[in-house]
């Protein structure tokens, strides 16, 4: 391949994976509002992230690869990412729902209540206390559903369609160029993660600042109520 096609290619992946991250929410949304519910420090939020963006991209290159390999024309390809994002958009939803059901539950532990106590000599005192904090084992304590986050949305990304890199891979794939397809699916990676890096480091930093009060022990719930509503923006609006 000449080296301004390469230029081209190069500056394409670029650009499309830098506006494929940005434009679709599903890219750093859910690591923002689950790093704010769960308290994740601002390495495990990254850490997560990160992870989940290469096994997008890595889900996406090896379909194309596939396609490659079996000869099968970029529609088909496409198409297949597509029944994928239908895949990835509806498991977004399903746990959202889940997570906000499973947050009003918890949030309904936490709600401080006060208790009468009468002792022996006549003293009566009261104190205030939430069923989550006194009432509960320390093994129930350690709620499945919390654990499960980082898998799920690393499932929900997998999952999650990767459209402009096929394309991209197989027009230097067309000219048997291997160093072509290493810099495209470099580049484009490269764009995707940083891309995804940024605006999760970006909001995350916003969004630790927001000062909550009575509606922090609401979080959980406030944070699957906005994956569901992610999820069914990307269904309604095809991102």
């Amino acid at each position: 391949m000449s080296n301004e096609l390469l230029l081209l290619l190069a500056g394409t992946a670029a650009g499309l994976g830098f506006f494929h991250a940005l434009l679709g929410p599903d890219h750093y949304l859910p690591f923002v509002l689950m790093g704010r519910a769960g308290r994740w420090s601002r390495a495990k939020t990254l850490g997560v992230t990160l992870a989940c963006g290469v096994a997008h991209v890595a889900s996406a290159l090896l379909i194309a690869a596939g396609g490659i390999v079996l000869g099968m024309a970029a529609g088909r390809l496409q198409a297949l990412e597509a029944l994928r994002g239908q895949v990835a958009v509806w498991a977004l939803i399903a746990f959202g729902l889940v997570y906000f059901v499973w947050g009003l539950r918890r949030a309904a532990r936490q709600r401080p209540h006060t208790h009468v106590h009468l002792h022996a000599d006549g003293l009566v005192h009261a104190h205030e206390h939430t069923h989550e904090g006194a009432h509960l084992h320390v093994h129930q304590a350690r709620e499945a559903v919390p654990r499960m986050t980082p898998w799920v949305l690393f499932t929900v990304l997998v999952f999650g369609p990767c459209e402009p890199l096929i394309p991209l891979v197989l027009v230097p794939a067309a000219q048997q160029s291997a160093g072509g397809v290493l810099l495209v699916v470099g580049v484009f990676s490269a764009a995707t993660l940083a891309t995804m890096l940024a605006a999760v480091a970006l909001l995350q930093a916003g969004v630790e600042r927001l000062p909550l009060g009575p509606l922090e022990r609401y979080t959980h719930a406030l944070a699957g109520a906005a994956l569901a509503l992610c999820g069914a923006a990307l269904y309604v609006f095809n991102l």
